[in-house]
């Protein structure tokens, strides 16, 4: 028997399947987190694409340096290594035919399950274990498709927000942002109060109303909250005029660790804003921020001008997250100075200690 012969035995034997099947999902080479973090963060869910972004073509993203392809076939959206088994191609230069993968290199085709069910140049042969994809849950909510890289060990469920679903809600989701940063970093800069005045004075803040009243924080089942009660506006500066006098803010903040905090604000005439902000930690110093949102007031407004408003806010909060050193987030409280109106940064980062985090 010769060698090539004796390869196409082994791919067809179903006896050399469970020897041949792919290792759990490990920590990627070349991995810009240490072993354990890694380990840590790889048990929770993250967003790795907005579903409406993931059409006819296989899409690239990546979630702690895994490289990942996400794509559709009529059954829904799929989420797989983005790496061909057979010469370690990446599959989302391929695409999507009758269901099926198919590898750019040499067309070798994947179901939905990961299996592959065709190699064209052997169609003959029945491609065993070794030529299956690595294959990872999709779940599509809240307009996004979120994986977990270690699910059989996953820590806890994606984070409830069921606002978006509500009839009484308009549910919108924003384009996802790129920033050069810790995910770390962001989160600490969404839930951060005292930086409205100096970043965000464009938009919707004032300078010569910085002083930010105390305000008291609390721990949860998923994390911790903050509620934080000012006179600074949430409207956009070009409509403030239809602030009622008087009127005071109140802001509520949930923070599910490690990188999911949610921001609800209580509107004039009882309307509401609840905010999902989603890290994606792409890398050490990466992140991927995914922004779906729900309002009950304005229902019928434009949806462009929601995106354009959340732009400019993400933008002024991205110069500064990527200018931030150290760049990863110090978990030891003694590592940067605070003051009182840092109570929920210090609690985010005790947060992240206890889920043994090194940062």
């Amino acid at each position: 028997m010769n060698q090539a012969s004796s390869l196409l035995q082994e791919a067809a034997a179903p006896e050399l399947q469970a020897r041949a099947r792919l290792p759990r999902m490990g920590r990627p080479r070349n991995c810009s987190y240490a072993e354990d973090d890694w380990e840590i963060l790889s048990k929770f869910w993250f967003p790795v694409a907005r579903a409406d972004d993931i059409g006819a073509k296989p899409v690239a993203s990546k979630l702690l340096d895994v490289k990942l392809v996400v794509y559709r076939t009529t059954s829904g959206i799929n989420v797989a290594r983005d790496l061909c088994p057979h010469r370690g191609v990446p599959l989302s230069m391929g695409w999507v035919e009758s269901d099926e993968l198919v590898c750019a290199y040499h067309g070798l085709r994947f179901a939905a399950d990961g299996r592959c069910v065709k190699i064209p140049a052997q169609p003959n042969v029945v491609p065993s274990d070794r030529f299956r994809a690595t294959n990872l849950p999709a779940v599509e909510r809240y307009g996004l498709v979120w994986t977990c890289l270690d699910p059989d060990n996953a820590a806890g469920e994606i984070p409830p927000f069921p606002e978006f679903d509500g009839s009484d809600f308009q549910a919108i989701v924003c384009p996802p942002v790129t920033m050069q940063a810790a995910p770390g970093r962001q989160v600490e800069g969404f839930i951060d109060v005292a930086h409205f005045a100096w970043i965000h004075h464009e938009a919707f803040a004032n300078r010569e109303k910085s002083m930010v009243p105390l305000y008291q924080t609390k721990s949860t089942d998923y994390g911790f909250q903050t509620i934080y009660i000012s006179d600074v506006s949430n409207f956009p500066k070009a409509v403030q005029h239809l602030e009622p006098e008087g009127f005071i803010w109140k802001r509520t903040f949930d923070v599910h660790p490690p990188f999911v905090a949610f921001l609800t604000v209580d509107f004039p005439n009882e309307g509401v804003l609840k905010i999902m902000n989603i890290a994606t930690p792409v890398s050490a110093r990466e992140t991927t921020l995914y922004v779906p949102l729900v309002r009950n007031f304005d229902r019928t407004g434009s949806v462009e001008d929601v995106y354009a408003f959340n732009a400019q806010i993400f933008a002024e909060d991205q110069a500064i997250v990527e200018a931030q050193c150290p760049e990863d987030l110090p978990l030891d409280p003694d590592e940067e100075a605070h003051f009182a109106a840092d109570r929920s940064s210090v609690a985010y980062r005790k947060a992240l200690r206890q889920l043994g985090l090194s940062g």
